[in-house]
C-alpha cells in the first residue's frame, strides 16, 4: 500500500501535479538539519534563550531517537524497495540513512511541533506551526523519498519527544540544581545507543548480480550523528547555564549584530571546519567530532564569545 501510494504521488506530480513540485521542496527544505539548526541558533541566541534551549533540547533528543529507530527497523529507501519509485529533482542527495522514521519530519516536529505543543504560544499560531509539520512531512511523500509510514511515526515520535522536553524543562525550572543529573542520565543515553548502533548485525541484501544493496553501517551513519548532537548540546547548555549566562533581554541593534556574526560563523564551522575534520577522520569518529563541534558551537561557545564581546563593548 505504501509504495503504491508514492506511486500515485509519482504519476500526479510527473503530471498535473508538477505545478506543487516546487513548492513541496521549500516545504522539505525546512525539515533539513542545516534549516533546523539555524533556525534554532537564532532563536537561542537572538529571541528567546529559553525557547531556544527546549527547541534544542528537544531536537537534540529526537535526532537520538530518530537514529535508534532506524537502525533498529533497518527499513531500506522506497527506490530501493521498488526500482519504479523515482525521487523528484536531487531531493535523494539529502535522503540519509534507513528510511524509517523520516528525519525531515522529526526535525519539523522537534522545531514547529515544538511550537505547537507550547500552551503559552497563540493559539493561531500552534495551529500555523503544527500544519508546517504536516507539510514538510506529506513534501517527503511528494518527493518519493519516504514512504506514509515514516512520515507518520516521524511526527507522532518527534511530537511526543517536544511533549516530554516541555515536561523536563519544567521540572528544570523547579529543580534548577537537577542540571547535571539531566546531562549525565543524557549522555548516558547517548552513549548506550552509540554502542548498540556499533555491534548490533546488519541486514545484507544482495541484488540478482549479487552486490549488496545497502551498507548497514554506512546507514547507521545518521545514528553517530544525533549522538554527536545530543551529547554536545546537553555538555554546552549545561556549561552555558553554570559558566557564562548570556541573556536574551537586549536591544534590536544587539540581536541583529548576533544574528549576522552567529550565522556567518556558524556557516564558517559547518562549511570549513567540518569537512576538514571528516577528511582527516574518517567513519564514525570523524562523524560524532564534526557534528558535536557544530551544536557546542551552537549551545555554548558562541554564547560565550557575544557574552565576553557585549562585555567589553559596553
Amino acid at each position: 500500500m505504501d509504495i503504491n501510494m508514492l506511486l500515485t504521488l509519482q504519476e500526479f506530480r510527473n503530471g498535473a501535479g508538477a505545478i506543487f513540485a516546487g513548492f513541496f521542496t521549500k516545504m522539505t527544505w525546512l525539515g533539513e538539519l542545516t534549516t533546523a539548526i539555524a533556525i534554532m541558533a537564532l532563536i537561542y541566541w537572538c529571541i528567546s534563550k529559553d525557547f531556544g534551549a527546549y527547541l534544542l533540547m528537544g531536537w537534540s533528543g529526537n535526532r537520538l531517537v530518530n537514529g535508534v529507530l532506524k537502525v533498529t527497523a533497518c527499513a531500506y529507501r522506497p527506490w530501493i524497495r521498488d526500482a519504479r519509485i523515482v525521487p523528484y529533482g536531487d531531493s535523494i542527495t539529502t535522503a540519509t540513512g534507513y528510511s524509517f522514521p523520516s528525519g525531515h519530519t522529526m526535525n519539523a516536529a522537534s522545531i514547529f511541533g515544538g511550537g505547537a505543543v507550547r500552551k503559552d504560544l497563540p493559539r493561531v499560531l500552534r495551529v500555523v506551526l503544527g500544519i508546517l509539520v504536516l507539510l514538510v512531512g506529506f513534501s517527503r511523500n511528494f518527493l518519493g523519498v519516504h514512504t506514509p509510514q515514516d512520515v507518520l511515526v516521524g511526527i507522532v515520535a518527534g511530537t511526543l519527544v517536544m511533549f516530554l522536553t516541555v515536561k523536563l524543562m519544567q521540572w528544570i525550572n523547579i529543580h534548577p540544581e537537577k542540571d547535571l543529573l539531566v546531562v549525565g542520565i543524557g549522555v548516558g543515553l547517548a552513549v548506550l545507543v552509540a554502542i548498540y548502533a556499533a555491534v548490533k548485525p546488519y541486514p545484507v541484501d544482495t541484488d540478482a548480480s549479487g552486490k549488496v544493496l545497502v551498507e548497514g553501517a554506512k546507514m547507521a551513519n545518521d545514528t553517530f550523528k544525533g549522538v554527536g548532537y545530543c551529547t554536545a548540546f546537553l555538555t554546552g547548555w549545561v556549561l552555558e547555564r553554570r559558566f557564562v549566562k548570556f541573556s536574551t533581554d537586549i536591544s534590536m541593534k544587539q540581536r541583529f549584530t548576533r544574528l549576522a556574526v552567529g550565522l556567518l560563523s556558524y556557516y564558517a564551522v559547518s562549511l570549513i571546519l567540518v569537512p576538514i575534520i571528516k577528511d582527516g577522520i574518517s567513519g564514525a569518529p570523524g562523524t560524532f567530532i564534526s557534528c558535536y563541534l557544530q551544536i557546542l558551537y551552537v549551545s555554548f561557545i558562541f554564547p560565550w564569545i557575544i557574552k565576553r564581546f557585549e562585555k567589553n563593548d559596553v
